[in-house]
Order: C-alpha cells, then structure tokens, then sequence
C-alpha cells in the first residue's frame, strides 16, 4: 500500500512551510538472477528490472479551487543488485550528456504540472510520446529479457525513451476515450553554436481506448548533429476476455543514414494467479551494404503471490541475420549467430 504523507513540505531556502493536498512515497524493487548465452561468451548476473523498472520516487497535487490543481513527480531509476542510481542525459545528446551510475538521480521523470478542464500542462524530464506505443502495446512492457527488440535495436537516438527539458500538453480525459499529446524538448545550446539544434524535438501522439480497444499513432522528429531522426510508429490492443492481443510498428529514419523499420506481435493469456506473456518482435536496419535483422522469441509467466508481490520468468531467443549480432543477457554473439536469455525474479512494489 501506498504510503501517504499529509501536508508534508518544507521550502529551505526560505524557511517556509506550504501544505500539500497530498505528497505520495511509492517505488519498486525487482531483483533478477539473468543469463545470457551467446556463441563468443555467456553471461550470468543478478541484475534488476526483469518485470518492472525497479524505482523510488515523490508526487503529490494541491487543490487549486475552481478545477484546477498542481503537481510534482520526482521518480528515480534504482539498480538495487548493486545499490547505485541510474544515468541521466542532461541535453539529450547521448554521452555527453550522461551522469549518474553511483549517485540517485531522477532520471526516470522530474516534472511539475498544471492541470485543470483544459488538459495538463507538463514541465521538465519525461517519457517522450513515440516510446509510449512501444511500452504499452508490449506484452514485457520494454523490460527484462522480452522487451521488443524495436527498443534493443532502435535508431531513435538518446530521446527514445525520454526526454530532458520538455514541454509537453496532454488533452483532458473527457473525450469519449480519444486521448493525445504534445511534447517539445530543448538541447539548450548557444544561438551561435554550431550544434545551436542538438537535442531539440517535436513529438505528438494521439489515440483511442474504448472498451476493449486501445489503438494510438505517434510520430517525432529530433534534431542531432549525427543525423536529424523521424521515428513513426502505430501500436494497438484488443482484449477478449480470455486474453488480450496486441502489435507495433515502428520505423526510424535518419537523415543522410540509415532506415530502420521493426514491428511486435503478442499476447498476454491470465492464468489463475498468474498470467502466460508472450511475444515475436523483429527489426532491420536498412543500410549500404547489409541490412542486419534480429527477430526475437518470447516467452514469460508471472506469478502473482499478492497485490504488490510478483515472482517471474522469461526465456528468449533472438536469431540473428546479414551481420546482426544481437545478444541477450551481457552475452557475446558473434555476427549471424543466435542468443538466448532467461530471467527469474522477484518483484515487490510499496
């Protein structure tokens, strides 16, 4: 259970005290024992995140009278094997941008809002809206083992999962199961720089959840000194009672460089306590000279012990061709050769 703390915020530099509406302590702790085998060199680890990103985050909103109301949300991404914060990109410029790997940063989401009839008004670091289609219509949810290879392969560059110094709009959730967003993110750089661009991007996605149906288109197009990228991408799911089926299609342009084009097809099945995952996923690189491809096979259980309490296990196989070397679990795999992993893990949420 969640854990609430009432009127609880301290303004230091000032001295000042203001009272929340509410202010919530919540995060995950998922520990995995992975291998990985590979035709080079095999891998076995106790990492984390094999079900759910493990995390340790803060919100809260205040009642702003007349509808409308603020809110924060600090959420940090936690490597609990080994006790050390995630990493970080400042200006979404890959690299040089990343700090972190001992220090806890919030890496995950640092945002505040303002919300009312109009939508929400979100500032600061968040998810991007062309990796939302990617997570949501993804039977692993991007993570573990399992996650679609679209993601473990992307062309998308540093903002495919996040972005930092972002200005996004979300449409109210009144509209008879349409929803959407718009997000703009900054590199910050100087006017008269050469890179004056790197790191800005324009992203929108928009859908439709209604019933058994939940279907959204996003598209993006991201500034980089390497290359400007375009990312698209359509993903749907219908649930039939007995199981819910689902797909993406994602396709990366960059200029002057490569195509990348990968789609996911898969299903969630519940079973008793538990619920059967599983997932094909597959993505090319279309280039001068090759075109390497990875498809992937997945397949997964979790067992629910409680609300808050999972225990899990997920094999996969990705069979690499034309020069992919896609390997699973730190393992090593040669160019054309295949990669199996597995995940068994325990997974506790507060």
């Amino acid at each position: 259970m969640k854990k609430s703390l009432i009127a609880l915020a301290v303004l230091a530099a000032s001295g000042a005290a203001m009272a929340q509406s509410s202010v919530t302590l919540f995060g995950i702790v998922d520990a995995t024992y992975a291998y990985g085998s590979g035709s080079v060199a095999n891998k076995s680890q106790l990492t984390n995140s094999g079900y759910n990103s493990s995390r340790l985050g803060f919100r809260g909103v205040e009642d702003l009278g007349g509808g409308m109301s603020a809110s924060f949300w600090l959420e940090a991404g936690v490597n609990n094997d080994n006790g050390s914060g995630a990493n970080t990109s400042t200006n979404n410029q890959g690299a040089s941008g990343a700090t972190g790997g001992g220090g806890l940063t919030f890496n995950r989401r640092s945002t505040v809002s303002l919300n009312g009839g109009f939508g929400e008004v979100r500032l600061g670091r968040d998810y991007t809206p062309q990796f939302w289609n990617l997570t949501v219509f993804d039977p692993f949810g991007t993570n573990g083992v399992g996650t679609t290879q679209t993601l473990n392969s992307s062309l998308g560059g540093p903002t495919t999962v996040r972005a930092s110094n972002s200005i996004g709009y979300f449409l109210p959730g009144n509209l008879g199961g349409f929803y959407g967003q718009a997000q703009y993110y900054m590199g910050e750089n100087l006017s008269n720089a050469a890179n004056k661009k790197d790191g800005n991007g324009l992203a929108l996605r928009a859908g439709y959840a209604n019933g058994p149906i939940n279907v959204a288109l996003a598209f993006s197009d991201t500034k980089f000194l390497s290359g400007n990228i375009k990312a698209v991408n359509l993903g749907g799911q219908y649930d039939l009672g007995v199981a819910k089926i689902m797909a993406h299609y994602n396709q990366d342009d960059v200029k002057g460089g490569a195509e990348g084009k990968g789609f996911l097809i898969g299903g969630l099945v519940p079973v008793g306590a538990g619920e059967i995952r599983l997932a094909y996923s597959t993505y090319k690189i279309d280039q001068v000279g090759a075109d390497p491809r990875s498809n992937k096979l997945a397949l997964g259980y979790v067992h629910n012990l409680s609300k808050r309490t999972a225990l899990y296990a997920t094999y996969a196989h990705v069979s690499n061709k034309n020069g992919a070397a896609q390997s699973l679990n730190g393992s090593v795999t040669a160019a054309g050769d295949n990669s199996n992993g597995y995940d068994f893990g325990i997974r506790h949420s507060f």
